[in-house]
């Protein structure tokens, strides 16, 4: 009898849980119907808030057309880098000034610094359709150019100092030394006068940089030189003007055209997760066989015609040109073959993964040239036509016997942080890549902040810093603090980076790591998102994926459409909401992101959290809290789907903080958009 009983009572609540789960079934079927009636009308309602966007489109274009009216009117005799007439005038009166004294040198750098900053800026800031391919290349050939004439003025009045080193000779080794530092350029010279063993071994005071010598060097005509430059113009150029990768456009009507121009490529990014990781820059043969670094993936046709004018700059210098792979010629293909395979050199760096911090150290052994005589009231000196001459080392003619190393000892900036001991690696200019071989017996010293090394000759230097140190974030934060301003806080394993965001400007409010604000002298200054990216990937905090990053670092891949729709709805509605990292998000898979939202008014508000879900196309309202045993994703009581997050958070927003949402500036939105698109902090995290 009591098996009877046990199976009718299993009986009925199998039928109890049937009927229990049709209701549900029917409840959503209803949610989903309600959810699809109002789809457009919601879309529509959608559509006209991202009109902003739009309209801070227009807006920064007619701005950089006010910006070069200004410049034109201004008259001040600097040059508009975007007019090749002028950058080329201006380039070639320079070539022609003859005055090398080293202090003016460095004073017109500054100025060319200014120059190359602006046309990159206007490389990553500008949107593709406004910005013609001949542009692009004049600005990059520009940039080049400018980057080689201000090294050749570097060696210039380098020559010029040493014609007169005898006036800079130190009383207690008879030896010249001079240090003539600015904020982007530190010069440190030395010349063997006395030619004396015993003063192998220098360290320039105001600098802190040292060298030790091999006996052959400590007695002969030599010249040592640490040129550190804040800036790396010796990486090829498209590390220098990566942009924030585009997200791919996602084939949907419902996109506004500002969506589809910032949205290209996280579909191109998933189908390489799969593929090896590349080496950093990829060798192809052009069609005549010289090699070109292969970058950025805007494979454009109309590039191989736009070769020939670019031909003498990659001479010159690795130069960032895409050539479609259809234009090789077959036979090189095997040549090509054989390239691929060397590259696999676990001595070069990749610079997909590593990136120079703290600029670059040019270290040469010079020939010092004839020194300036002194007869009665006449300075003469002989003209040699080489110019600065390298002092070979080691010597070339004796290739069986070992040379001795040179040490050297450089004091590392302050204005940057190496979280973890920095790679250091040397410029192979025939290779036009950095290796790390050739140096040895490296120690860091972290306290004093300086590094020393021995190397088998002299190189240039670059310290190399694995670019995902900061990835992914172990949480982030993004709230409303009064009308058109928030903050964005980014919370990785070293750092905590708080960003403050006001109208169409941003700023680095602090970086806290282990219980310190460090990085004074970048923080508090206004400026774009885009100028923002780029100070602090320079100082050695990288918050900014790359194109490459997901190879490595271990993230969450989330679909295109998901998180660039969930950037823009979370910008359209951050004046009146704050939002935050969720460990949801991580279980939620790849088609949809979860995270926190609280509505928040007041700037010192307590935030009530609930969680939500979005996969671009439907958001909903979790019933689960970030304390709950497992994921979920059951809808919140009394809560229905919704096509926007918008309307999803309008459900139970209050009257005021949706007014906030309607009246809030469109610059605002565009820079709150810009970030988050900069942090990935839907993937990253």
């Amino acid at each position: 009898q009591s098996s009877e009983e046990a199976k009718l009572q299993a009986q009925q609540e199998a039928a109890a849980r049937l009927e229990k789960e049709r209701i549900e079934q029917e409840q959503m079927e209803k949610l989903k119907a309600k959810d699809q009636e109002r789809r457009e009308s919601e879309l529509a309602e959608l559509h006209s808030l991202e009109q902003k966007f739009l309209s801070a489109q227009q807006w920064k274009t007619d701005y950089r057309a006010y910006a070069k009216w200004e410049h034109y009117l201004s008259c001040d005799g600097s040059p508009d880098p975007t007019v090749l007439q002028e950058i080329n005038t201006f380039m070639s009166l320079w070539r022609e000034d003859q005055n090398e004294d080293i202090r003016l040198v460095v004073e017109k750098g500054e100025q060319v610094l200014n120059l190359m900053e602006k046309l990159q800026f206007l490389l990553l800031d500008t949107p593709p359709n406004e910005l013609t391919e001949k542009e692009t290349v004049q600005y990059q050939e520009s940039i080049l150019e400018l980057q080689n004439l201000l090294h050749q003025k570097y060696n210039g009045a380098t020559e010029h100092l040493l014609k007169t080193a005898n006036m800079y000779e130190d009383s207690e080794t008879g030896n010249m030394q001079a240090v003539i530092k600015d904020k982007n350029v530190t010069f440190c010279i030395w010349a063997n006068l006395k030619k004396k063993v015993r003063f192998k071994n220098h360290v320039f005071c105001d600098a802190q940089h040292g060298f030790q010598l091999p006996k052959s060097l400590a007695v002969s005509s030599v010249a040592v030189r640490i040129l550190h430059t804040c800036y790396d113009h010796v990486s090829p150029l498209w590390l220098q003007c990566q942009s924030v990768p585009k997200l791919e456009a996602l084939d949907s009507k419902e996109l506004t055209q500002h969506s589809k121009d910032n949205v290209e490529e996280l579909e191109e990014e998933e189908k390489q997760v799969s593929e090896e990781p590349g080496m950093p820059a990829e060798e192809e043969m052009c069609s005549d066989g010289r090699k070109t670094d292969i970058s950025s993936k805007e494979q454009s046709n109309s590039i191989a015609d736009i070769n020939e004018t670019i031909k003498e700059e990659i001479e010159k210098k690795s130069e960032i040109l895409d050539i479609p792979s259809q234009v090789q010629d077959p036979l090189l293909q095997e040549e090509m073959n054989g390239k691929a395979a060397a590259i696999t050199d676990e001595n070069v760096v990749d610079l997909q993964q590593y990136v120079p911090v703290g600029g670059v150290y040019h270290i040469d052994a010079l020939q010092l040239p004839p020194q300036v005589k002194q007869i009665k009231d006449w300075s003469m000196v002989e003209l040699l036509d080489g110019g600065l001459e390298a002092y070979p080392y080691p010597p070339e003619e004796a290739e069986d016997t070992t040379h001795p190393p040179i040490q050297i000892t450089l004091r590392l900036s302050d204005n940057v942080m190496y979280f973890e001991d920095p790679v250091i690696a040397r410029w192979d200019p025939a290779g036009q890549q950095w290796r790390s071989d050739g140096i040895s017996k490296v120690t860091y010293e972290k306290p004093e902040k300086s590094v020393t090394f021995e190397m088998g000759a002299f190189y240039t230097i670059a310290l190399l810093q694995d670019a995902h140190l900061n990835m992914p974030y172990q949480a982030w934060e993004l709230q409303p603090t009064a009308m058109d301003e928030a903050l964005l806080v980014v919370t990785t394993v070293f750092a905590t980076v708080q960003i403050q965001i006001k109208g169409n400007q941003c700023m680095l409010s602090s970086v806290v790591v282990e219980e310190r604000d460090v990085l004074s002298h970048i923080t508090g200054k206004w400026t774009s998102p885009v100028d923002l990216r780029a100070v602090l990937k320079k100082a050695g905090v990288n918050i900014f994926p790359g194109e490459y990053s997901h190879k490595f670092v271990s993230v969450n891949k989330k679909a295109a459409l998901a998180e660039v729709r969930a950037y823009q709805q979370m910008a359209l509605v951050a004046s009146a909401f704050a939002f935050a990292w969720s460990k949801w998000n991580l279980e939620a898979g790849q088609e949809q992101v979860v995270f926190k939202v609280s509505e928040h008014l007041k700037a010192d508000s307590d935030k009530d959290w609930s969680l939500y879900m979005f996969n671009g196309q439907r958001a909903q309202k979790l019933k689960i809290t970030e304390s709950s045993e497992a994921f979920s994703e059951e809808l919140e009581e009394d809560s229905e789907f919704h096509s926007t997050l918008y309307h999803m958070l309008k459900d139970s927003a209050s009257k005021e903080a949706i007014d906030k949402v309607e009246t809030a500036s469109f610059l605002f939105i565009d820079v709150v958009y810009q970030l988050l698109l900069a942090t990935r902090v839907l993937t990253y995290s």
